[in-house]
């Protein structure tokens, strides 16, 4: 596979997961085409030992962070949502085991964490039309959803805990 079958294949898959991080369009767009730009840098040292997704994933995951710290140390910490937590919130995502766990969990989750958490996961809803449908503000969704994440979080902790 060549470098633009990659790029055309997986571009909106990292970019959907640096969107995922950052909650900004215009630096998840930059950050990934920062991503591919390393990616093309560092193809011919990609073995092929590991899944050319997660490859593009690290890199992706990678840059983002180094993103952050140059953030954090020009002091625009406010621009920047909790990485850490997505992170790790997406990284069970990507698992097929942990994916389904969420799942289930996320089934028998109390309204209105269940639905705000899946239109804004899954239906990539902004937070401005989750608050509309439920007839409440922006601020009311994003709260919600940041406290189903964190149920999820939480509750994929136990489970890891419970597995160790």
């Amino acid at each position: 596979m060549d470098f633009e079958e990659i790029y055309h294949e997986y571009f909106q898959e990292v970019f959907l997961f640096i969107r995922s991080l950052c909650h900004d369009e215009r630096i998840a767009e930059e950050i990934t085409q920062e991503a591919f730009f390393k990616a093309l840098k560092s193809l011919e040292k990609f073995d092929g030992s590991k899944d050319v997704r997660a490859w593009l994933f690290t890199i992706a995951k990678n840059t983002y962070f180094s993103h952050y710290k140059k953030m954090k140390r020009q002091g625009n910490l406010d621009l920047i949502e909790e990485p850490m937590m997505e992170v790790q919130f997406v990284k069970h995502l990507m698992n097929e085991d942990d994916a389904f766990t969420v799942h289930q969990f996320i089934h028998s989750m109390n309204e209105p964490y269940k639905e705000v958490f899946s239109l804004r996961t899954f239906g990539e809803l902004p937070f401005e039309k989750i608050g509309k449908l439920f007839g409440k503000s922006a601020g009311w969704a994003r709260v919600t959803f940041y406290r189903a994440r964190k149920q999820i979080l939480e509750y994929m902790e136990d489970m890891n805990y419970e597995r160790d």
